[in-house]
């Protein structure tokens, strides 16, 4: 599937992607189902991939990624344990995911476009991101330059994944509470305001969402790189499907659901954590 924003922060279930209300009335997927789709969506890998987010939280407080040491390294590997990750979204998916809307995603991602695409969305899913937006800027220059149509594409593509645009809401709502939650635990040694800390991100809304773009069109330039435009132009048009927007949907709220539940675990032992520099 391709990549979510890469969230590496605390969150609770977040109300913007409130599982609650995604509710169904047709057949629920079988269980053996649920895990096929895992491994032929690619969302086994994805949900594992939530787990390099917990290496980057200490940015987030001005910190070095290092500066918890193996205290951190230790607490994150105890509680993102993939296949207890893995578990839950099966467990989610078998509740929530109708079995025609699988049914449809399955058709496409098992076609050989399909596996193809799997398979470089899964490698891209480790890589390292700064080294990815990198590559992936000097692919979009050369696109520009060369007026690629598969920048289009992309653009389709990330908008098909998230339509409504929860994943900002998202990251605002993870920044806000971890900052809290850290403060809290003394690990930044200064009071924060959470009212504040609103207002800070409402007046920089404007630019973190045109970075989040730009990222996420390095991204896709980067990892969808040996695709033509013609094979580009497929897989958009199989994501605006509204069926495959459903799935989308559901695979998000899983995603940040469990994402915000290891976080949430994370954030009850803050209190061990002492970095050696301030905020």
């Amino acid at each position: 599937m391709p990549q979510l924003s890469k969230v590496k922060l605390f969150t609770p279930i977040l109300a913007v992607l409130s599982l609650a209300s995604l509710t169904f009335s047709a057949q629920a997927a079988e269980r053996a189902d649920v895990e096929n789709f895992l491994k032929i969506t690619g969302f086994d890998v994805a949900v594992e991939s939530i787990a390099l987010g917990a290496g980057g939280a200490p940015s987030m407080l001005g910190l070095e990624e290092d500066a918890f040491g193996k205290t951190w390294t230790d607490l994150s590997a105890a509680t993102f344990l993939v296949p207890e990750m893995v578990e839950q979204a099966v467990d989610i998916l078998e509740e929530k995911l109708e079995q025609d809307l699988l049914d449809h995603a399955v058709g496409f991602y098992e076609s050989d476009l399909g596996q193809r695409l799997v398979q470089a969305e899964n490698l891209a899913h480790f890589d390292d991101d700064e080294l990815k937006q990198i590559a992936g800027r000097q692919i979009v220059a050369g696109m520009v330059k060369d007026g690629d149509p598969k920048i289009e594409y992309f653009q389709r593509m990330n908008a098909a994944i998230d339509p409504e645009g929860w994943g900002l809401k998202a990251i605002q709502q993870i920044q806000v509470r971890f900052l809290l939650a850290a403060s809290r635990a003394g690990v930044i040694r200064r009071d924060l305001d959470e009212g504040m800390l609103w207002a800070q991100i409402a007046e920089n809304e404007a630019e973190t969402l045109r970075a989040m773009q730009a990222g996420a069109i390095a991204g896709a330039a980067y990892t969808y790189q040996d695709f033509s435009a013609d094979e580009l132009e497929i897989y958009a048009v199989a994501l605006e499907d509204p069926k495959m927007q459903t799935v989308y949907e559901l695979m998000n709220a899983v995603h940040y659901k469990i994402m915000g539940d290891r976080f949430d675990d994370l954030a009850k032992h803050l209190d061990k954590l002492r970095p050696s520099e301030d905020l």
